[in-house]
């Protein structure tokens, strides 16, 4: 999140934002989050999700479309976290600042536990898991007609203020990105493997319940692109935790995935994107850039911790010279 942000969000906005939605301050626990401010709070034994966005993030519309697309997937039988009404019936609540507002969302809480790293490495059950659910995602996808809009992959937040976070010295970064952003503006868009996504599928999103069943979450990030960016985003937070020392641990992890989530993706007769293993390599270098882009933006990198400082060197690297995690595995 901008720093600026969190200085403008103030205790009287969480206070209005909880009395909107029926609950007292008090009752509030403050989770965190990192593009918007996250509390839980309870309700006759049920727990649940309070989210306030600045108006900076995202507009009224953009909101509305993200209900609107999990409460169809809801509706259609895809286990979503989904919202619930304020007290005077709406799906969001706008709350007036000096500089901005805050709009403010309620989410049923998922259901299960998170699983973690270094639980969610070396887990062909979890994998599968998230194939089926990742295809049954795009399956509803192809067939929904939305009535408002999101934004489309070239208007994602991190691609539009890349310049204004990575320091000049990093200027390769971005010429990389815009070399990047030609190359995905040339793919085939087919009704078959472009749709809305759900934009940042990864083990902070999801809760496991005891069955090994998945409830996902947290479609702040949903946006119109190709499915196999989906993909792409689930396989990169499983593979960047291996340092350039791990090639090996890196390989083993990236074709246990592989396997196992195509295996759930394709159940019931479902076939992959068309394209997919082609342009993961891409997406993969999409991914890294805006992770990139958002620790540049988010954290303080004055003076970064070892795992941040080798992370980020060889991350600038891949990136300038538009290498992937998964480049050398391919072509092996």
């Amino acid at each position: 999140m901008d720093p600026n942000i969190k200085l403008m969000f103030l205790d009287e906005h969480a206070i209005e934002g909880a009395a909107r939605f029926g609950v007292s301050s008090k009752e509030l626990i403050f989770l965190g989050g990192f593009q918007n401010f996250i509390y839980s709070y309870d309700r006759n034994d049920m727990k649940y999700i309070l989210r306030f966005t600045a108006s900076t993030h995202r507009t009224g519309e953009e909101l509305a479309a993200e209900i609107e697309w999990i409460r169809y997937l809801s509706e259609n039988g895809l286990a979503v976290s989904d919202s619930i009404s304020s007290m005077n019936g709406s799906d969001f609540e706008r709350i007036r600042g000096t500089h901005i507002d805050f709009y403010v969302t309620s989410f049923r809480y998922a259901p299960g536990r998170k699983i973690g790293y270094p639980e969610c490495l070396g887990n062909p059950l979890l994998y599968e898991q998230c194939g089926r659910l990742t295809g049954r995602l795009h399956e509803l996808s192809k067939r929904y007609k939305q009535k408002v809009k999101r934004h489309t992959w070239e208007n994602n937040e991190y691609l539009l203020q890349a310049q204004k976070y990575i320091p000049e010295e990093y200027l390769p970064i971005l010429l990389a990105l815009d070399d990047l952003k030609r190359h995905l503006s040339s793919l085939r868009v087919t009704t078959d493997n472009f749709g809305l996504i759900h934009g940042d599928i990864n083990v902070g999103n999801f809760m496991v319940d005891e069955s090994g069943g998945i409830t996902l979450f947290d479609f702040d990030e949903c946006q119109y692109s190709w499915y196999v960016e989906d993909i792409a985003i689930q396989l990169y937070y499983l593979l960047y935790v291996f340092g350039e020392d791990s090639k090996v641990e890196r390989k083993a992890q990236y074709e246990l995935f592989m396997k196992h989530f195509e295996r759930g993706y394709t159940e019931d007769g479902r076939q992959m994107p068309e394209g997919w293993k082609d342009q993961l390599r891409l997406f993969l270098r999409l991914r890294e850039i805006i992770v990139v882009v958002g620790m540049h933006r988010s954290w303080d990198l004055s003076q970064p911790d070892g795992w941040t400082r080798d992370f980020l060197r060889d991350s600038r690297m891949r990136i300038i010279h538009g290498v992937s995690l998964i480049d050398e595995f391919q072509s092996s």
